[in-house]
């Protein structure tokens, strides 16, 4: 199914680890050509240490300039742009809104939606050049489905990457270029251990409890797993998805709430 991939030139961000370097390696399998970047040296580091045929460099998605120079190294690099996975996000603060500072929110918001922005405006006229067939996936989360009590910056911006997708479809399909946007449920990792830790001080309950409350709402019972996300990634981007845009698909266990 995935073979029309081989040869594809894929750009991801903050990919040296977790979904993004899940999704990297699922494209590289495939046979593509893959560009990454991440913000952290030596998990890059590692990660291109890896795999001979993968480049990529350092940038914080969150600055024009970083991300400029990381565009014209994967145009250089891949000799054009075919498929864009905006895969970079943090979690921001966790608190009630009147405690959360201003500049942990526009830290948030910078990432996880200016951060995305950019690298589409330095993105999508390279997808053009290429002509029909371009596929852009935007990460966004349940959060960007659900009210998400104390984590207010983290699920504004990610309803924003729906609005953002969803928008961009339209703008994009007369190019015969499809959006569409990953709205993964809580995915296992370190970085979701760091999210149940802090809404455990945040809320003085038990890291038990607060874990358990993760999977209390959804039909599977389980935490989503980061090939889950690359997998969908991948399908959206092959020919297997070639009528799909616009859309915000879940990878979630079906989760109905999170409210906690």
């Amino acid at each position: 199914m995935l073979e029309d991939l081989r040869d594809k030139r894929v750009v991801v961000t903050a990919a040296a680890s977790g979904i993004g370097r899940e999704i990297a390696e699922g494209f590289l399998g495939a046979g593509a050509r893959v560009f990454v970047c991440d913000i952290e040296p030596e998990a890059l580091a590692d990660f291109l240490g890896s795999h001979e045929a993968l480049e990529g460099l350092v940038a914080d998605v969150a600055e024009p300039v970083q991300v400029e120079r990381l565009f014209e190294a994967a145009a250089a690099a891949l000799g054009g742009l075919d498929v864009l996975v905006n895969n970079a996000g943090v979690a921001g603060p966790t608190a009630p809104l009147e405690e959360v500072a201003f500049d942990d929110w526009r830290r948030t918001l910078a990432v996880n939606l200016d951060g995305m922005f950019l690298c589409l405006q330095r993105g999508v006229p390279l997808l053009k050049a290429a002509g029909p067939g371009g596929a852009i996936v935007n990460l966004s989360s349940a959060a960007g489905r659900f009210g998400f009590p104390r984590r207010t910056p983290y699920a504004a911006s990610k309803w924003g990457v729906i609005g953002l997708t969803k928008s961009l479809a339209h703008e994009l399909g007369p190019h015969g270029i499809r959006v569409n946007a990953i709205c993964p449920g809580a995915v296992s990792g370190p970085r979701i251990d760091r999210v149940i830790a802090a809404e455990a001080a945040a809320s003085g309950r038990d890291e038990a409890e607060v874990r358990a409350s993760y999977t209390q709402f959804s039909a599977l019972k389980s935490f989503v797993e980061p090939e889950d996300i690359a997998g969908m990634t991948l399908f959206l981007c092959s020919a297997a998805g070639a009528r799909i845009s616009g859309q915000a698909i879940s990878v979630d266990a079906y989760t109905e709430t999170l409210a906690r």
